[in-house]
């Protein structure tokens, strides 16, 4: 399916309407905090994994150091998705996440998932940029 070119931008019926008077963004990164804090607390009880099951690379106490650094990370980032490099800060935990694979391979298999789930909500807050765009959003007609 072709897109439109930009001045033919579909609109909803409504026009363009104003600014929403609740930011939508404000919402989508409440939802990112509480997925890398949710993360986070999964790391953490990853360790119970990493530290009866030794089938990572190097030393235990390496293995469980890194999957903890990761961990406590993931909680600081929770606190600065309004900076301009959160999108970044996301995805690079995300990829050190994945890295714990060679910790434990349930560490990498959790990064696995949430990588997913990280995919979903920049997913979801690409739909409402473009809504919010077009008009579409109930707030913007209020």
């Amino acid at each position: 399916m072709a897109r439109k070119p930009a001045e033919e931008l579909e609109m909803g019926p409504l026009g363009p309407g104003h600014a929403p008077a609740n930011d939508p963004m404000k919402g989508i990164r409440g939802v990112m905090a509480g997925t890398l804090v949710l993360e986070g607390i999964v790391m953490l009880l990853g360790l119970t994994v990493v530290g009866r099951v030794d089938s990572g690379l190097g030393p235990v106490w390496l293995q469980f150091g890194y999957v903890l650094a990761v961990a406590v990370l993931m909680f600081a980032a929770a606190f600065m998705q309004k900076a301009p490099a959160a999108d970044k800060i996301n995805w690079g935990l995300q990829v050190l996440a994945l890295i714990g694979v060679f910790a434990n391979l349930v560490i990498g298999v959790m990064a696995l998932i949430f990588i997913g789930v990280w995919w979903y909500i920049y997913h979801l807050r690409k739909v409402v940029q473009e809504r919010m765009r077009r008009g579409l959003l109930p707030s913007q007609h209020v």
